[in-house]
This record gives structure tokens, sequence and C-alpha cells, in this order.
């Protein structure tokens, strides 16, 4: 659809699966900090556990996923990155089809802690060795407790690239007058042209899903069968 006033074209940018992981992933990010601060742990694994099917999903769909989920597609090197750097002091925006070389690196950030927050987790040992996590017996119980010192500290990492994802989104509808959050609502962009995106079938979807949940199930399980 064109904003024949703006002259720029409304075009889909993300796909539904993506969207929902976005905010899915928010949702249990903040369920996992509630159940961690009013020690409901058997609510806390539970959603660890649906943090690891999310970030499976995340990682095979992008690779298999739709051309802006990709990760071919938006990380970039130093030089892009840089080059794009030097553009923030300018109210202009260009719109790109996913996300910039910063923000892309923000995404691999974020992935990366995720990462280590989930496994962490799953080798953490409690004070007082009750409250464990399901790979919790593969160590000791000094190793298990440096597990769980480095989930805390990772948390708070987490927590300071979530304030810096959040001011990003703030600079950029108020210094660069661009609205971040709509499209991963909507799934629709604005852009000077249409990007011509491809995305990934339903069927695909949902078989990286359904391999997702067995992760998470088989983590929960510590692995066994």
């Amino acid at each position: 659809m064109r904003d024949t006033a703006n002259s720029t074209v409304w075009a889909k940018l993300w796909d539904g699966p993506t969207r929902i992981f976005h905010w899915a992933l928010v949702a249990l990010l903040g369920f996992s900090w509630w159940s961690a601060e009013t020690r409901n742990m058997e609510w806390h694994r539970l959603a660890g556990y649906s943090v690891i099917g999310l970030l499976v999903f995340r990682l095979l769909w992008g690779f298999f996923g739709s051309g802006s989920a990709r990760f071919s597609s938006f990380v970039k090197g130093p030089a892009a990155t840089w080059s794009y750097l030097r553009t923030l002091p300018s109210r202009a925006y260009a719109a790109t089809p996913g996300h910039n070389p910063l923000g892309a690196w923000s995404v691999v950030a974020l992935l990366g802690v995720l990462i280590l927050q989930v496994v962490t987790g799953l080798f953490s040992v409690d004070v007082d060795g009750l409250e464990s996590g399901p790979l919790s017996d593969r160590v000791d119980f000094d190793t298990g407790r440096a597990f769980a010192a480095v989930h805390e500290l990772s948390f708070t990492a987490l927590q300071v690239l979530v304030v810096l994802h959040v001011a990003a989104v703030i600079f950029y509808a108020v210094h660069k007058r661009a609205d971040l959050v709509r499209p991963m609502v909507t799934g629709r962009g604005k852009f000077q042209s249409d990007p011509g995106l491809t995305f990934a079938p339903l069927w695909r979807a949902l078989l990286v899903a359904v391999v997702a949940v067995g992760v998470a199930w088989w983590a929960s399980k510590g692995f066994r069968f």
C-alpha cells in the first residue's frame, strides 16, 4: 500500500513467527524475573524451558526462516556497522528491510546472553541444594553454585541490554521520527519502495516449532530419555 502524500510504501517486513517470538520472549523474561523474585521456582523452571524453546526456534529461524529474519540478511561486519553509526546524528531515517547493522549486533548480544542464561540455569544449584537445574547432578556442589552466580550476573547483563534496546527504540522515535514498535506488531514497515522480501511458508515455521518444543522438553528431562 502506497502513502501518496509521503511517497512511501507500506510493505511486509516481519513475519508472524518472528513477531510471536519477540513478544513471547518479552513476556517470558518478565515472568522469569517475577518468579525468581517471589521464589516460585517451579514456575521459574517452566519459564526457563519455554525460553529454551524460543531460543532454539529463533536460532533455527535465523537460518531457515523468512528473509528479514535470517542472520545472513542483517548481521554485518565492522565497516558496515561503523558506517551506519556515523549516520546516527542525522535526523534523516532510511528504513532497512530488517535490522539495521547496529540493531543486528544488539540482537546477537541479546541472544548470546540469553543462551548463557539458560545454560547456566540448567546447571545451577541453590544454596541449600534443593532448587537445582536438571543438569545439576552432572557437576559438584561448588561448580553448581558457580553456575548459579553466573546465572545471576548474566541476568544483570540482560537487563542492561534490554534497557539499551528500549532506549534505542525511544531514540529512533524522538530523534529519527521512526516508529520501530509498530512494524513488530503489524508486520508492516514504511519504505521508499517495496523491498521485495521473501517469506518462509507456514509449514516450515511449524516444523521448526516442533523441533524447538522437542529440545525444550528434552532439556527439562536433563537431556535424558
